[in-house]
């Protein structure tokens, strides 16, 4: 496998990750204006550490993320809502996954994120495929394996989620108020991770025939 840092965001343009709960689509200008009007929520501001952008902001964002080396994001989908295909991505949208490559000597580690943005879709599984499938796909095209997460100590939900797919807590930030938890893929874990996803199917975006198809800008 080649070791470019230039292949995060860009090996997965064309990728479509489809589970049971959610579906895994590229981050593309489509997604923007709804992703936008969730990031006006001072409640994902603050467990995102984010600042509000103007949504022109918000698609030079989109498109700095498109081209960065050091970050592979998924968009998340309903699969129950998209696999209908009455209506668009936009409408279909729960959140968004991110892998980033924080240590440059070390490509084999990388930080997870999950958000489900909109509480009436919290607490129905979709955090915790979109993670797996994040994390397989992570380690099967990405080579990675070691996944890291730092999450909110006030958010308990997800520090109990990421627990729950066998992290264990590394230690606490008491200045930043948050908790990192690590998972390191040794064999038992990789096999635990390829059982936990191999329902997965991976498709190409391009060849997706929706309703409403998208297109990047």
């Amino acid at each position: 496998m080649c070791r470019s840092r230039f292949w995060t965001m860009r090996i997965n343009q064309n990728t479509v990750l489809q589970g049971k709960r959610v579906t895994l689509v590229p981050y593309t200008s489509a997604h923007v204006p709804r992703y936008h009007e969730w990031m006006k929520s001072e409640e994902l501001q603050r467990l995102t550490a984010s600042e509000p952008l103007s949504l022109e902001q918000e698609y030079e964002m989109q498109r700095s993320w498109r081209e960065d080396s050091d970050k592979c994001t998924f968009i998340v989908l309903d699969t129950d809502k998209w696999s209908r295909q009455k209506t668009t991505e936009e409408e279909c949208m729960v959140g968004d996954v991110n892998l980033f490559l924080t240590d440059p000597e070390d490509l084999k580690v990388g930080e997870i994120e999950i958000m489900i943005a909109e509480p009436s879709n919290r607490g129905r599984g979709f955090g915790k495929e979109a993670t797996l499938i994040m994390m397989s796909y992570g380690m099967l095209h990405l080579g990675l394996t070691i996944f890291e997460a730092k999450i909110g100590l006030e958010n308990e939900a997800s520090i109990g989620m990421f627990k729950k797919i066998h992290f264990k807590e590394l230690g606490v930030n008491n200045i930043f108020q948050e908790v990192t938890l690590r998972m390191i893929v040794d064999e038992q874990e990789r096999q635990w991770l390829l059982e936990q996803t191999s329902y997965v199917d991976e498709k190409k975006y391009s060849l997706m025939q929706l309703q409403n198809p998208i297109s990047d800008s």
